[in-house]
């Protein structure tokens, strides 16, 4: 199942909110992430430009856009980042593809 880093950061409100009323959001991603056909692998607070990382598993892009629709539309983020992850296996499949697509770049043209 193909595999997602999601990273978001609270609107002032939001975390506002959070901290008079300290609640664990973890769960509400998961039951979402599950609702869609996925796994939710983890999430944790972070530090610098985004608040929430999560690593979660979707059966494809379709439901990972989904997922970011519907958190999008609650209001609560700021922004939000969905990023696809290779395994090692499939960056090497993608590397061997790319040797063998024949593309020849601008500078190579002289």
């Amino acid at each position: 199942m193909p595999t997602y880093l999601v990273q978001a950061s609270y609107r002032p409100e939001a975390l506002r909110a959070l901290i008079k009323k300290p609640e664990d959001r973890s769960e509400y991603v998961r039951k979402a992430v599950e609702t869609l056909g996925g796994k939710l692998i983890g999430l944790w607070m972070s530090f610098g430009d985004q608040d929430v990382v999560s690593i979660m598993e979707l059966p494809n892009n379709v439901s990972a856009a989904a997922l970011a629709l519907a958190i999008g539309a609650g209001g609560a983020l700021k922004n939000s980042k969905t990023t696809p992850l290779l395994s090692i296996e499939e960056s090497l499949a993608a590397m061997r593809k790319a040797a063998a697509s024949g593309y020849s770049p601008v500078s190579r043209r002289r």
